[in-house]
């Protein structure tokens, strides 16, 4: 099934067992010749479960993915190679590095934890959030470009400089005929917080993440990523995006991204 752009319904195309090429819908919001990390945050994601359902089941659970960014991510085909680099019944340690001809541009790392019981002392001081219903849609296509802004549905509270509330849902598959776990589909909406709560327009100042962190103290489930974001800008060109995160359910983690803080140089100069 192809969307009106002649793109397929997905954010990838699988081209071997480890190498996916990317949509038009993977397009970036700085460079539309690149990808927008949001997609391959959630693709990582599921090359990590994939890798880990070749595996007898173990129990674990996903409570912390770190991403480090190491350069511009082209619009091209990749390759993602996992491995266990801290095997253990309880505790794991999986690191994924995504490729690019023979750069790797991304560096992930997710600490599993097993599973037990603590219902009776869960807890968060975190409030609950308005639902999605009850936030009015928000057009993040009127401040950002690229493919992966024009392809989510997002909702958004009234929001003020450095600081929003919102909901992004997309109806797009992360890898063409396959099923992707909610933890996946999820994932692949967190890094847009950076663009709901800007601190400053994008035509005067770039402040793109060089990071993503996420930290679970519940698993999430779809089909909404809720972002109650804060984006603070220092003084010598750096900032930091942290968002509560939510689901339907309430909050189940946080995110948080640092920045490198520069003003757009003026036309003509």
């Amino acid at each position: 099934m192809s969307t009106g752009t002649g793109s397929p319904d997905s954010y990838y195309q699988r081209t071997d067992e480890h190498r996916y090429k990317p949509t038009a819908h993977a397009g970036g919001a700085w460079n539309s010749a690149e990808q927008h990390f949001s997609p391959l945050a959630g693709l990582v994601a599921h090359a990590i479960d994939r890798f880990r359902a070749a595996r007898p089941d173990d129990g674990l659970a996903l409570a912390r993915i770190s991403y480090d960014i190491l350069g511009p991510i082209a619009l091209d085909e990749c390759e993602i190679k996992v491995e266990s680099v801290r095997p253990g019944r309880t505790i794991e340690l999986i690191e994924a590095v995504v490729l690019i001809g023979d750069r790797a541009v991304v560096r992930a790392r997710a600490w599993l934890l097993a599973v037990g019981d603590t219902g009776s002392v869960a807890d968060s001081p975190h409030e609950r959030v308005p639902p999605p219903e009850a936030v009015a849609p928000w057009d993040m296509s009127a401040q950002w470009d690229g493919g992966f802004v024009s392809s989510v549905e997002v909702r958004r509270a009234a929001a003020r400089p450095g600081r929003s509330l919102a909901w992004i849902s997309s109806r797009l598959s992360l890898v063409a005929g396959e099923p992707s776990t909610p933890l996946a589909r999820y994932l692949a909406l967190v890094d847009a917080a950076n663009g709901t709560a800007v601190q400053q327009p994008p035509t005067a100042w770039m402040f793109p993440n060089l990071d993503l962190t996420v930290h679970f103290h519940r698993q999430p489930r779809g089909p909404w990523t809720g972002l109650d974001t804060t984006v603070s800008f220092g003084p010598a060109g750096h900032g930091r995006t942290s968002s509560v995160l939510h689901d339907l359910d309430g909050p189940v983690g946080h995110a948080e991204q640092i920045l490198t803080v520069r003003p757009l140089p003026l036309p003509g100069s």
